[in-house]
């Protein structure tokens, strides 16, 4: 299966990429190898297959992409943001090391996501510059989306407000990996980015809704994390607003409506339709 590929692909290069000694090496190795899903990176790579290019031109931005879905975790593991102790089924970084360094270790890992893309002398300088400008604009808005996150604590919002926060806080960055993909590839024109774009909206809203039903059904074992978290710390989440059976038909018509904009592409994307499926029916 390609997503198993894909998977270990990530996880070779970020190994390679990544710093083996200094002060901290340690601390961002914890963090990163052999932790989540990886499902960006392969999104990134899937791009590139159904495009049929030279998959070694994407590592750069599949690893970048991660990187910046790491230091996004760390932080927002921190006392000061939602102040979890778990994650990845261990101890968060700040536990496992210190909080300074755990601030340190998310501080270095995105300064290097931009560095290992701005470093890669295998694609065009101009289409480099693209990639920096798509994953900065994403951690600028994921930073937005955790600011409105952590504004509307305990208080009663509505649907579009918990949909605008979570568009930035996760969809950014999962249409920053598409867009990545869709950038990279010398196939992929005008109208099939739009139409990528419009597929890489809908999977991060319905990827959050998903989170948020699962944070409920499924035990901290499986989920490597604390269960009931945003309950406990009275956070706004589709169920809370919705109730669970109208969350589960949203994030599956969020979902179905990815896969139905993907019609109109000008390739086969069967390989895309089949990861979309299999995250549909992911259980952590």
């Amino acid at each position: 299966m390609k997503v198993n590929k894909y998977r270990d692909r990530v996880e070779e290069k970020l190994n390679d990429y990544l710093p083996k000694s200094g002060e901290l090496a340690d601390s961002i190795r914890y963090s990163v190898i052999d932790c989540g899903k990886r499902f960006r990176p392969i999104l990134t790579y899937t791009i590139a297959d159904i495009y049929k290019e030279d998959i070694s031109l994407f590592d750069s931005s599949a690893c970048a992409v991660e990187l910046i879905h790491a230091y996004s975790l760390i932080h927002d593991d921190l006392p000061a943001m939602d102040d979890d102790d778990v994650r990845h089924s261990k101890p968060a970084c700040h536990k496992e090391f210190s909080e300074a360094q755990a601030i340190l270790t998310g501080d270095a890992l995105q300064a290097f996501a931009f560095s290992i893309i701005t470093n890669d002398n295998k694609i065009e300088q101009s289409i480099r510059l693209q990639c920096v400008q798509q994953l900065s604009n994403a951690s600028y808005e994921m930073a937005l989306g955790q600011a409105i996150d952590m504004s509307i604590m305990s208080r009663t919002v509505d649907i579009d407000i918990l949909e605008n926060m979570h568009s930035k806080k996760t969809g950014a960055l999962l249409r920053c990996a598409v867009n990545l993909g869709a950038t990279i590839s010398t196939k992929c024109s005008p109208k099939d980015m739009r139409i990528l774009d419009s597929f890489s909206k809908s999977i991060g809203l319905a990827y959050q809704i998903q989170d948020d039903v699962l944070d409920i059904l499924v035990s901290e074992d499986v989920l490597g994390k604390k269960q009931n978290s945003d309950i406990e710390k009275n956070k706004p989440t589709y169920p809370s607003l919705l109730g669970m059976d109208n969350s589960q038909i949203m994030l599956n018509e969020y979902y179905d409506k990815a896969i139905d904009s993907l019609d109109k592409l000008s390739v086969d994307a069967e390989r895309l339709i089949n990861l979309t499926r299999k995250l549909q029916s992911r259980g952590f």
